[in-house]
């Protein structure tokens, strides 16, 4: 079980904490002192322990670096308003990178490994976590291919690690976005719905060509028709029309968001119409022009939500009606800060406490 767990534990001589600015904190510029490594060999989980934060070696003829057997998970960290550290959805985490896992013909972790090693890091760099509004420990679990082998096959070895980063907020205004119909980010049978390094690095380069138009990021459409709305970004998409609270369904090509999950389940809570159907393009855009789509954002770890304020379609800018403080959007990111700092009650047991 997770409270009998052996890893052995090696501190850092020295702390950085306070390095840390709490008032000026950068996402992903800064890492806490430990971070969590586990070895697959033979079969079985071995050799966990937690490691001063440093750089590590490979050989040139790693795996990874070849055929790209990478996946990873994020979550965070909160400290609510009595001092205590708060982990929200861990274990959804857990199962989502093993399904990723068996998508990727890599090995699947133990309860043990994820859960025991991420509570005892987060013991350990428990001073590590923000106390400001709006302020975050980020958490990034991953695991790669080791062997050092170049013929095309899966590894029989790999590596899993957990590190920690103080993360501020990610999106500072409403974003912009545009509507990409010529590349595509998953196909049905592909690799859309695992959280796989891979999926992220083809991604970069038509998000570059929007931002370098001026849009913060794209909403992918399906890789048969470009005629369906799948994700926005590294986010799930939804959309407020009236009571209802659409989104698409996630699988195959659209990964299940863990955010995404929360905010439909707040959603039906408070009695909205939650609906998860293909959406066309054709569908929203009609939908701004007519004013039945009143708001627009995306769901993810990083942001919680970031509203959308503007969407482009075929070369054209659609603008979203500025979102009222009562609005939908608002209204979850509220409940979500509130559930993880401890402000209102945790009806769901989402929160998982640091011991």
């Amino acid at each position: 079980m997770i409270d009998t767990f052996t890893i052995n534990t090696s501190l850092a001589p020295s702390s950085r904490v306070n390095e840390l600015d709490q008032d000026n904190i950068q996402f992903g510029k800064m890492y806490s002192d430990h971070m969590f490594v586990a070895d697959y060999r033979d079969g079985q989980w071995i050799d966990c322990r937690i490691m001063p934060y440093q750089r590590m070696e490979v050989s040139p003829a790693i795996s990874v670096l070849h055929y790209g057997q990478a996946i990873f998970e994020g979550l965070k960290a909160y400290t609510t308003e009595d001092g205590e550290v708060m982990v929200f959805r861990p274990h959804d985490n857990f199962l989502r990178m093993n399904e990723s896992a068996v998508r990727m013909c890599m090995p699947e972790l133990t309860e043990e490994v994820f859960m025991g090693g991420l509570l005892q890091l987060l013991k350990v760099d428990k001073a590590w976590v923000p106390n400001r509004p709006g302020t975050s420990l980020y958490i990034r679990p991953f695991m790669y291919a080791t062997d050092e082998y170049i013929g095309v096959r899966a590894s029989n070895t790999y590596r899993f690690l957990i590190f920690t980063s103080p993360a501020g907020t990610y999106y500072s205004e409403p974003v912009n976005v545009k509507v990409e119909k010529f590349y595509s980010r998953a196909f049905p049978g592909g690799t859309g719905a695992a959280k796989a390094a891979g999926n992220y690095a083809a991604s970069l380069y038509p998000a570059l060509q929007a931002q370098k138009e001026g849009y913060h990021q794209l909403i992918w459409t399906d890789g048969m028709e470009h005629k369906y709305i799948e994700e926005a970004g590294t986010m799930n998409i939804m959309f407020v029309m009236g009571n209802k609270v659409l989104t698409s369904p996630a699988g195959g090509t659209i990964l299940s968001g863990i955010t995404r999950r929360s905010v439909l389940q707040l959603a039906a809570d408070w009695g909205y119409e939650v609906e998860e159907r293909p959406i066309t393009v054709d569908e929203v855009v009609q939908g701004i022009q007519d004013g039945t789509v009143i708001e627009a954002f995306g769901t993810g770890t990083a942001a919680t939500i970031a509203q959308i304020a503007l969407i482009n379609n075929d070369g054209t800018d659609y603008k979203l009606p500025p979102i009222a403080t009562t609005g939908f959007s608002n209204r979850v990111l509220e409940a979500l800060n509130n559930i993880k700092t401890g402000k209102s009650e945790d009806s769901h047991n989402w929160n998982v406490k640091v011991p």
